[in-house]
């Protein structure tokens, strides 16, 4: 297990972007931490009220967008457009292409969101759009599929062999997760403070699992985590 502090993580700062990049993305380049098997970017990003990422083009990419507060407002060329509010997951499929913006929908609260890209399982896939919400009340206690290419109706459909799942965890409850043979998990602390295992982690940390075996995350404050099961 590879753990990686908070404080490792590269962070941008402008006058509209607070951004933590976990991957190499955009002027950060590090060519040991390009991605994590097919996790290629996982951004932890505060924008500005009544600021945004203007209409930018991507191709061959799942892009997954999770809003912890706020809301985010999205248009894309496909016709895809809509409010992204807290709570909200939406999987983008670039595929052959597509161009999408991505604005704070207040003019004065900022917005923070993680945004994830994970590689998808073949080219040529044609560009969706899909939106799903979730409730404080479904992730508390349990780890709750956001996103996943399985056989998982609740969660939004990626096409790549990998489930995103979140869980707000109050001080002392836990749930637990086996990771098979072959497969690998990318682990990060939302906010809070957590055991994963027997290895104290904190608000900004994550940790890379290569080993299979079951793991236990139990809270130890109030806690929002995200694991990602990927081959």
């Amino acid at each position: 297990m590879q753990i990686i502090k908070a404080d490792e993580r590269f962070h941008l700062e402008s006058d509209w972007l607070s951004a933590y990049w976990l991957f190499s993305f955009d002027r950060y380049y590090d060519p040991n931490n390009m991605s994590f098997g097919p996790l290629r970017v996982f951004n932890h990003d505060t924008i500005a009220g009544g600021t945004g990422f203007p209409t930018h083009p991507h191709r061959e990419m799942e892009i997954v967008t999770y809003v912890l507060d706020g809301q985010i407002a999205h248009k894309d060329s496909t016709g895809g457009r809509g409010i992204i509010h807290s709570g909200e997951v939406q999987r983008m499929s670039a595929g052959t292409g597509v161009a999408h913006s991505e604005l704070n929908a207040s003019e004065t609260e900022p917005v923070r969101l993680l945004q994830m890209w994970v590689t998808p399982e073949r080219p040529g896939i044609t560009p969706s759009y899909e939106q799903k919400q979730f409730t404080t009340a479904q992730r508390k206690g349990v780890l709750l599929p956001i996103a996943s290419g399985g056989d998982m109706p609740e969660a939004v459909k990626i096409h790549q062999d990998a489930t995103f799942y979140v869980s707000r965890l109050g001080d002392s409850d836990k749930v637990a997760f086996d990771l098979k043979p072959g497969r690998r998990a990318f682990f990060y602390v939302i906010e809070g403070e957590v055991d994963l295992s027997g290895t104290i982690l904190e608000s900004g940390d994550q940790a890379r699992l290569t080993e299979s075996g079951s793991m236990e995350i139990a809270g130890r404050k109030d806690s929002e985590i995200i694991l990602i099961d990927l081959p």
